[in-house]
């Protein structure tokens, strides 16, 4: 029974690495698809989030199961609870991607920022990219000090969040109420983004320590 445990424990761990993964390439290729107008790649993102949902129902019919069969305990159980929340993180980072990449769809054949703030999204696309990266590094080796990194890295990713405000709220904004509102929810999909991921760096520390951060 031990051994069959951690034969549905390792596959659902590599289950949520497969999500992590599949969650940085579609933010990345939803960043391309922004500032460069490129439809395929928009296209691509958008169809690929059903394989991210896809990959979430997995992991919550094989917990579901494992907690009906065997009845996990102590740090067995929280593995299974750990799995579902970190999954769920994930889901919804998949889902913020998809909306950055129909904001991006939305305005083809033009990019869907301007020129100015264009380094302001490249800067937090990678951060949002470093801490996805993290996020399967630590699902496929819990490592409670990487895990913890992401909370400065959130930091980071707020600082420019706020600096976006800044340009957007300027007297001298010139691009009109449209493209303010959409700069303004795009940051706020990357601001989510690192949220969910931070979410799922404290589970997995969680996990690993047994204390809530």
């Amino acid at each position: 029974m031990r051994d069959e445990f951690r034969a549905e424990l390792q596959a659902v761990s590599q289950l949520l690495v497969e999500m992590a993964e599949g969650v940085r390439a579609a933010l990345r290729q939803a960043t391309r698809a922004l500032l460069t107008a490129d439809r395929q790649a928009a296209e691509t993102v958008i169809e690929q989030d059903a394989r991210i949902d896809a990959l979430y129902r997995q992991v919550e019919e094989r917990v579901c199961d494992v907690l009906a069969r065997q009845a996990p305990v102590a740090s067995d159980l929280r593995a299974m609870i750990t799995a579902l929340h970190v999954a769920a993180d994930l889901e919804r980072m998949g889902d913020l991607a998809d909306h950055v990449a129909k904001t991006a769809l939305r305005r083809h054949p033009s990019p869907a920022v301007p020129a100015e703030l264009r380094p302001v999204f490249t800067d937090m696309a990678g951060i949002a990219d470093r801490m996805a990266e993290k996020i399967a590094a630590v699902l496929a080796r819990p490592d409670a000090d990487l895990a913890a990194e992401l909370d400065r890295d959130d930091d980071a990713m707020d600082e420019l969040h706020k600096g976006l405000f800044g340009v957007l709220l300027g007297a001298d904004w010139p691009y009109g109420v449209e493209t303010a509102i959409d700069a303004t929810l795009l940051g706020r999909f990357y601001e989510r983004f690192a949220d969910h991921a931070v979410n799922s760096a404290e589970h997995v520390v969680y996990l690993i320590t047994g204390e809530t951060v």
